[in-house]
């Protein structure tokens, strides 16, 4: 099997450092061109299951503006240009929570969507969380910070209580891993 190839690309909309979207002219493997495929810019991010030296999952129950109400969610965030998936999901545990962790283990990174792009996901497991700080988010949404059982992570994956993929996705694989 072999990749397609991109022939042309031109910016149709440069929103912000948060969204652009692309006309891509693309050559599939048997020659064919398509002249006009949509292409989505978004930048890649992290996301983490981070649990405690006791067990505890660090979740949070958060709205977001495209859920239209709570869910469960994960530490997450952009990463910022220059800056290591692990550095940002560091940066962001600590930041959002106000723990770091001793041990780190890369879960993969992850593509949004395979035929429009909107950026990569790189997942984490952070193990031996603990407190060192008082959290500094800068989020805008409304969150409380949960400490879920092994157990009730579970249940809450198996019924959709994580409403993002890359949030169930992560938790999910950190389930498996531990």
């Amino acid at each position: 099997m072999q990749p397609w190839k991109t022939l042309a690309r031109k910016v149709v909309l440069n929103y912000s450092k948060f969204l652009t979207v692309e006309e891509h002219r693309v050559e599939l493997p048997d020659g064919q061109v398509i002249p006009d495929w949509p292409w989505v810019v978004t930048p890649d991010y992290i996301n983490v299951a981070a649990v405690t030296g006791d067990g505890r999952f660090l979740c949070f129950r958060q709205t977001k503006y495209a859920l239209g109400g709570p869910s469960l969610a994960t530490v997450g965030g952009y990463i910022e240009p220059g800056e290591t998936p692990l550095a940002a999901a560091q940066r962001e545990l600590l930041e959002e929570t106000g723990y770091e962790a001793a041990q780190w283990t890369d879960l993969g990174t992850y593509t949004v969507d395979a035929n429009r792009g909107a950026g990569n996901g790189t997942l984490f497991l952070a193990q031996g969380a603990r407190r060192v700080a008082d959290p500094d988010a800068d989020d805008l949404e409304e969150q409380e910070l949960l400490f879920l059982s092994q157990a009730e992570v579970e249940a809450a994956v198996r019924n959709g209580e994580f409403k993002v993929m890359a949030w169930a996705a992560v938790m999910a694989l950190a389930l498996a891993r531990l």
